[in-house]
């Protein structure tokens, strides 16, 4: 009997998704930042999307392998912006640097966003993941929290549309039928 492999995108969008949300809710001032934010970024948004990607890759699914691995190193580099500085092992960064970071991770997703353009809620995700890391980076080189606070906002839809799918995808394949529209 030969070995089938479970569809590992389900668990990259829902991670994705899971880690978004709880971040901007604190970019949009509903939360407080804690350990536990660092703790998703670390251990979901990090390890368990890296872990989906090298399952995409496996499974052939290129695109797939491509935006969970990159995006697992996001949200390890991410927690680590916060991490590394309290061990002292290296200094914040400026306010250039990580809107910069911001900047050139926007270009890559819009890249991406040109493969899934043609609508659907994939669309949406990659689209408003496109967004929220635009106006990440304009709130971070203008030092405003008001654009912060919108980012957080957005990036509750764009995670919101990645847990969606993720669950939909999940559903589907569970009850061998659509259940959730995508």
């Amino acid at each position: 009997m030969p070995l089938t492999l479970a569809n590992p995108t389900p668990l990259g969008l829902i991670t994705f998704g899971l880690s978004t949300i709880l971040l901007s809710l604190v970019n949009a001032g509903i939360l407080d930042n804690g350990a536990q934010v660092m703790a998703q970024a670390l251990f979901v948004g990090g390890l368990a999307q890296m872990l989906s990607g090298v399952m995409e890759f496996f499974r052939g699914n290129t695109f797939g392998c491509v935006v969970f691995t990159s995006f697992g190193g996001f949200w390890i580099s991410v927690a680590a912006f916060d991490i590394l500085p309290k061990l002292g092992w290296a200094e914040p960064g400026s306010a250039g640097l990580v809107g910069t970071f911001m900047l050139i991770w926007s270009i890559y997703v819009f890249l991406l966003f040109l493969a899934v353009y043609k609508g659907g809620v994939l669309a949406l995700v990659v689209g408003s993941l496109t967004l929220l890391l635009l106006i990440l980076a304009v709130g971070t080189y203008s030092g405003s929290s008001a654009i912060i606070k919108v980012a957080g906002y957005e990036g509750v839809i764009c995670g919101g549309s990645a847990l969606y799918l993720g669950c939909a995808i999940t559903l589907e394949e569970t009850a061998g039928k659509k259940i959730l529209p995508y």
